[in-house]
């Protein structure tokens, strides 16, 4: 191909986009899928030896020191996901929401919440919170509508909330802080849980008539003593984000504090056993490696790219076209839809970063508050079909159609939208916690 002009960036880009489907459409693992595109684009545009550039780029990624804290906050959550932590969050949340317009439909929105603060992936936090809530509030006759839409968009906080994998892999993937990155995630977790709650209750406003008969009531010492149970999450929360917060910890020191501690809980819940910690390091395993794999394909991808130069032309080119930052964003937002209708969301980051990275970077706009950006439009690709993992999950989970999941997320998927739009009007959402933290230290 080294007759075409060298700055062809048009068919540079056609034959990559070519490629990659080629190989994703094939059945190959994406990973590998990856390293076969910037393959065919080392030996297709570069005089390089692609094996030597492949075998140092792959090796130093996957050898990151902050990469560390991922397959700890994994096994973190799957030592969790095997313990009566679901169950006993339930009835520990279960009196304090009942009473609010929606009742325990907020035990979806709030279960996710607290679960995704000592888990980091929104499948497990979906497959956790989905166990536990489902046959209780069918039980109770809430709408199966709500019941699976609001699973399906609260799920995506696991993404949101540190500790959250997302933001682990875009922190590794354009070099910035893994802490930093989860102490902006902090407040717009919040806000976004807020969000959902408040679509819940204007639900139950409008629908009176799909309203189930309300929980018995319950003194305020009863509560207490529900509440009870949830102490041990919370010392777990604590023990994980309090150690970052406070600067005691790195976010790779925290994962470790987390496993001890979730091991510790498991011991003490008695569902510890020999066969459920071979379980949950397995299946940590698996997940690990998948999503190291992925980042070795990414790493040599963005090796390949820059040395074809059509991530510096894409850049020349959005900053001909002399967009402001709001304008960049929103093409970025309806750009990220698309694409994780496609892939998985760290597939999405990963992938897409070579390019994105010198375009934000040329705009101006705070790569913390990028990386937040890039977790809420991460959180939309997990429930906008074909390709909605969230969907999928809940598909096994109740045996509905594909197309009703779908249905029923759809104003999580606006909630979602509505979140973007918050955020670019008030972007100190995302950078204040950081900067405050950093100044105290």
């Amino acid at each position: 191909m080294t007759g075409f002009d060298r700055d062809a960036t048009g068919l540079k880009i056609g034959i990559f986009l070519f490629v990659l489907f080629f190989l994703l459409g094939s059945g190959l693992w994406v990973g590998l899928a990856l390293m076969g595109v910037a393959y065919m684009g080392m030996i297709g545009f570069t005089p390089r030896n692609p094996g030597s550039s492949m075998s140092i780029t792959v090796w130093s990624s996957a050898s990151s020191w902050t990469l560390t804290s991922l397959p700890l906050f994994i096994w973190m959550g799957e030592v969790l996901y095997r313990t009566r932590l679901s169950e006993d969050m339930f009835k520990g949340l279960a009196p304090w929401l009942s009473r609010l317009p929606g009742g325990l439909l907020h035990t979806n929105v709030v279960g996710c919440t607290v679960f995704a603060a000592v888990s980091g992936s929104s499948a497990a936090t979906l497959t956790t919170v989905g166990k536990m809530s489902i046959p209780e509030l069918r039980k109770r006759g809430y709408s199966e509508f709500m019941i699976v839409g609001t699973l399906a968009g609260a799920a995506t906080l696991g993404l949101m909330i540190p500790p959250s994998l997302t933001l682990i892999v875009y922190g590794v993937t354009v070099k910035e802080s893994v802490t930093g990155l989860f102490m902006a995630g902090v407040l717009p977790g919040l806000v976004l849980a807020t969000l959902f709650m408040a679509y819940i209750a204007i639900w139950s406003l409008l629908r009176r008539d799909q309203a189930p008969t309300p929980e018995p009531a319950m003194s305020f010492a009863e509560k207490l003593r529900a509440s009870t149970l949830l102490i041990p999450v919370i010392a777990l929360i604590l023990l994980v984000i309090g150690s970052m917060y406070l600067g005691v910890a790195t976010a790779t020191e925290a994962a470790a504090f987390g496993v001890i501690g979730a091991l510790v809980l498991a011991g003490f819940q008695g569902s510890l056993s020999w066969a459920t910690f071979v379980a949950s390091l397995r299946g940590a395993t698996r997940t690990s490696a998948m999503i190291a794999l992925i980042l070795m394909g990414a790493s040599f991808l963005t090796l390949a790219m820059g040395f074809t130069g059509v991530p510096r032309a894409l850049a020349g080119l959005i900053a001909a076209m002399e967009l402001s930052p709001v304008a960049l964003i929103a093409a970025l937002t309806v750009f990220y839809i698309i694409i994780g209708m496609f892939l998985d969301g760290i597939s999405a980051v990963v992938l897409t970063m070579a390019i994105i990275e010198p375009m934000i970077r040329a705009a101006g706009i705070d790569l913390i508050w990028f990386g937040i950006f890039i977790v809420v439009v991460v959180e939309m690709a997990q429930i906008t079909p074909p390709v909605g993992f969230n969907l999928f999950v809940l598909q096994g989970m109740t045996r509905h159609d594909m197309s009703y999941i779908a249905r029923t997320a759809i104003p999580m998927f606006l909630i979602l939208v509505l979140m973007v739009g918050i955020l670019v009007a008030f972007p100190s959402l995302a950078t204040w916690l950081p900067e405050l933290v950093q100044e105290a230290r």
